[in-house]
């Protein structure tokens, strides 16, 4: 199974203006290439053929007519290869002459694709040689040999296993109503632009964000492939520009667009990723109604076996380094407002936590310092309780500590070692057993303490809990699963070490910078059992459910995309790839389904709480699943893998 993906190239041949043979066979060589790398749709510049810059030229027969013959020493080359490949030529079309891009496959002309916008300011003089597709009217006409409907209709092509692209050139994409914009909502997955684009101070930047932003608005893939070194530079010179780029991303672009040699940058789009992005937008699906376009079918190919030669981030939901400032800042400004506004309208001006000196609880507590010092309330107000149990080291219970002494909020320590000993008296339970009785009985002694102290100094109880323990039911029951705001809901574990490690490298936390630290590299438990006999902590979190950044990773493309775990299996192997074997990854996959399941009760009544990025668990917000919904056609899956 392929899974959506489809091999993509944009190629930026040699080229020497109005030299159709040596400029074919530049072409040619790419082709060949690519098809030897599996791409399935290459994508050429503009006017590839004949050289974009030919200026007057272009009224004279003579290359007009080898442009022709180029085209059909194209098709008789691709006779026998799969590839379909999209290169551009000027087309007599009647008395009017046509910027086209021609689509190639198997030895046919599939079809043609007139350029709608024409460029006529500054340095661009396009109609003075051609009539824009607006001007055409259908009609057949042979070219190279082959018959071909053409018209100023949206033409969409589909390959053989279903994936649909359109074209548009070059400046359609900088016009008001981009051919693409229509393009997509009649079905285009992929958009592919041949261009000649020419390099000004600035413009690389503007294009790049033009190209992203076009890509992002219609859910497309979008494959850029710009004319480069061996255009005329009379008075300006071209930049070879190749990009591809998924739903407003980059996934590759060439490195040297400035490079002398000819370039070819393959890459690999996920169609199913981009359809279920449609599929979930409703906006997208109203502004489909009335579009419209001609589907043409390609040929079918010699079935292949599939490589995933993609690579994806083992951390989806960290951001980039040069991003990590601004994504972080961003994300604590959102937490820390929705709790100021939470205290605001309930008048509050104290607020309870518990510090147990873990990730989850400090990045809480920071937070909620953030929330009262943008509503200039004194840090006193944050009641900050450790509740040391049978599990509590030395280690975590020094950090909660010297992290509530170093931010100056208030301090209480309340053992419930006495309250669960009577618990357990009371029910007639064996303290000994350290069963799941054992565990939650602790968890829910602290949140009546919370709650309670809460009432006691008419506060708000600050939940701790995040994304990656509401994504796999880590959390107790009416215990630790309950405050009165969680500002942790929307934040998966990996980013809650992100964010703190960030913490502690800001001047505003200098104090406690080492404390921060440790806390990261304290191992993450509950600490609901007694410690190993070094007084280490002996239950450690991982070990029971699974590394967090697999889950977290399983829980992006679950919930973000939709994938089945075939599909997150394949990209979890890519991803991690030495980190866990494949026998690893299966069986926490397996635990990630069958728990995300079974513990969507928990998720039905979480409290209110932000969502800070594109996933969240919210049962009021962007998740609504019935409690009781089987698993066992994921689950099977999984045991297939």
């Amino acid at each position: 199974m392929k899974y959506g993906f489809i091999n993509v190239a944009a190629a930026v041949p040699s080229v020497r203006v109005a030299d159709v043979e040596y400029n074919v066979q530049q072409i040619e060589a790419q082709i060949a290439q690519a098809e030897g790398r599996g791409v399935e749709i290459i994508v050429f510049p503009e006017l590839s053929i004949t050289g974009y810059s030919c200026q007057d030229l272009f009224r004279q027969d003579l290359l007009l007519s080898k442009a022709e013959e180029g085209l059909l020493v194209l098709l008789d080359f691709t006779r026998k290869l799969d590839i379909i490949a999209v290169v551009g030529l000027p087309v007599r079309i009647g008395s009017l002459l046509y910027n086209c891009a021609a689509v190639i496959q198997h030895g046919s002309l599939l079809g043609l694709v007139p350029k709608t916008y024409l460029p006529n300011y500054n340095e661009f003089y396009e109609k003075r040689w051609f009539a824009s597709a607006t001007d055409l009217s259908s009609q057949e006409i042979y070219l190279a040999g082959s018959p071909v409907s053409v018209s100023a209709a949206s033409k969409i092509f589909e390959t053989c296993d279903g994936v649909r692209f359109g074209v548009e050139i070059c400046e359609d994409v900088w016009a008001p109503l981009p051919p693409s914009n229509n393009l997509a909502l009649a079905g285009a997955d992929i958009i592919l632009n041949l261009s000649a684009t020419d390099e000004l101070i600035g413009k690389h930047q503007y294009l790049r964000s033009l190209l992203c932003q076009q890509s992002a608005r219609t859910m497309s893939g979008y494959v850029y492939s710009s004319c480069g070194f061996g255009e005329s530079t009379q008075d300006v010179v071209y930049g070879g520009n190749a990009i591809v780029i998924e739903n407003g991303r980059v996934l590759a672009e060439n490195k040297n667009r400035f490079a002398l040699e000819p370039q070819l940058l393959v890459q690999q789009i996920d169609v199913e990723l981009l359809r279920a992005e449609r599929q979930n937008n409703t906006t997208f699906r109203t502004a489909q109604d009335g579009a419209q376009g001609v589907v043409i079918g390609c040929k079918p190919t010699t079935p292949r076996d599939f490589e995933l030669s993609r690579q994806f981030d083992a951390h989806p939901f960290i951001p980039a380094d040069d991003q990590m400032q601004q994504t972080c800042e961003e994300i604590l400004n959102i937490q820390s407002v929705g709790l100021a506004k939470r205290l605001q309208h309930t008048h509050s001006e104290k607020a309870v936590i518990g510090i147990s000196g873990g990730l989850d609880s400090t990045l809480a507590l920071l937070v909620t310092v953030r929330a009262f010092d943008l509503l200039r309330l004194s840090r006193r107000g944050i009641v900050g309780i450790t509740m040391p149990g049978f599990g509590t080291t030395d280690r975590t219970h020094s950090n909660a500590v010297s992290l509530m002494e170093a931010l100056g909020i208030t301090q209480r320590e309340i053992s419930i070692a006495k309250a669960v000993t009577q618990h357990f008296e009371d029910i007639g339970h064996d303290a000994r057993q350290h069963d799941v009785t054992y565990e939650n009985a602790q968890a829910r002694e602290r949140t009546q303490i919370l709650m309670d102290v809460a009432n006691q100094v008419g506060g708000l109880v600050i939940g701790t809990g995040d994304l990656s323990e509401l994504a796999l039911g880590w959390c107790t029951y009416n215990g630790d699963h309950m405050s009165m705001y969680a500002v942790n809901a929307g934040v998966p574990k990996t980013l809650v070490q992100y964010l703190i490690r960030y913490a502690a490298t800001q001047p505003a936390f200098a104090e406690e910078s080492q404390t921060l630290l440790d806390i990261v590299d304290t191992p993450i438990s509950p600490e609901l059992t007694p410690a190993d006999a070094q007084g280490n902590i002996a239950q450690k979190t991982e070990d029971l459910v699974g590394p967090y950044e697999l889950h977290d990773f399983f829980l992006y493309y679950h919930l973000r995309m939709g994938f089945r775990p075939a599909k997150i299996f394949l990209l979890a192997r890519r991803a991690f790839c030495g980190s866990y074997d494949d026998d690893t990854i299966k069986h926490w996959l397996q635990t990630f389904c069958r728990r995300f399941f079974n513990q969507q009760f928990k998720r039905s009544c979480l409290p209110d709480g932000p969502k800070v990025g594109s996933v969240s668990l919210s049962p009021r917000g962007d998740w609504r699943m019935p409690s009781d919904a089987s698993a066992a056609l994921w689950l099977k899956e999984c045991s297939e893998l």
